[in-house]
């Protein structure tokens, strides 16, 4: 962008290959066509594929795609949620993103089991003075608390010192904390202080705005983005995002008429994915 802001998603082969029907990356970029003022960004979309199939996929679809290098390292198949190869995968995307920011981008990371309803860029402030803006499982009403648990599935971040050296510390944990996802790693050096030390400015994101299936958006008429976080499965995410943009289908449908009442359906195939 004008900016220099870029929208960054990671895939692999199991969020573009499907036995049947849509895939994840399906899903995601129908959002974006479906969102409001949302289309428009496809244009800013990079798409980093940890595997060929997926580099291929990107490149069919004529989506703007870079070949991540992986070390040997087989990211193909579905990772489940705190496997060693889902952390793994995790940590590669991390120093991935560090070397943007080194490389002197600003840029919205998004999983691919986000859906875009809106324009994200409404709500996110484009001032220099906010390094971090980072989506939460669950908003505890304060917006500068720290005791808001993180998630790294959607954040906005500006490149400078402060952020770069956040990176530097986060990535620089990965070899004592094993066994611990690069989401739980930094929510340490949050309660560390290390926001504090760098003297980083953070805004941490409201479910009204950036919701997930932890907690919904209560209104639909602000709601951003939705994302399919407090769920384990691939199979199970398809089911549910599917449902929630239907649900947005549905809204838009009958939105000038303010007296009906809108409720999000319920996230049944998520909340049975942990058993």
């Amino acid at each position: 962008m004008a900016n220099n802001t870029v929208i960054i998603a990671v895939v692999n082969r199991a969020y573009v290959e499907g036995d049947t029907g849509a895939t994840m990356l399906d899903l995601f970029l129908e959002s974006f066509w479906l969102g409001d003022d949302t289309r428009v960004l496809l244009d800013h979309l990079l798409l980093v594929a940890v595997d060929q199939t997926a580099y291929d996929r990107c490149k069919f679809r004529r989506l703007h795609c870079y070949r991540l290098e992986t070390d040997g390292v087989d990211f193909t198949g579905e990772k489940v949620y705190m496997s060693d190869d889902f952390i793994k995968m995790m940590w590669r995307r991390t120093l991935f993103l560090s070397d943007v920011l080194k490389l002197g981008y600003n840029f919205i990371f998004t999983d691919t089991d986000v859906m875009w309803l809106r324009n994200p860029f409404a709500r996110l402030s484009t001032s220099k003075r906010d390094d971090l803006q980072i989506s939460v499982d669950r908003f505890n009403g304060d917006p500068r608390s720290e005791r808001n648990p993180i998630n790294t599935g959607f954040f906005y971040i500006r490149s400078n010192n402060r952020t770069i050296s956040l990176f530097d510390k986060w990535y620089g944990r990965k070899n004592e904390s094993a066994g611990m996802k690069e989401q739980d790693v930094l929510g340490r050096l949050i309660q560390e202080g290390v926001f504090t030390q760098l003297g980083l400015k953070v805004t941490f994101l409201d479910t009204i705005y950036f919701s997930g299936f932890c907690q919904d958006s209560r209104d639909v008429r602000a709601v951003t983005t939705v994302h399919a976080n407090c769920c384990r499965k691939i199979s199970a995410k398809l089911a549910d995002l599917t449902v929630v943009l239907q649900d947005w289908k549905r809204f838009k449908s009958y939105a000038a008429n303010e007296s009906i009442i809108f409720q999000w359906s319920s996230h049944i195939k998520c909340k049975t994915s942990w058993s």
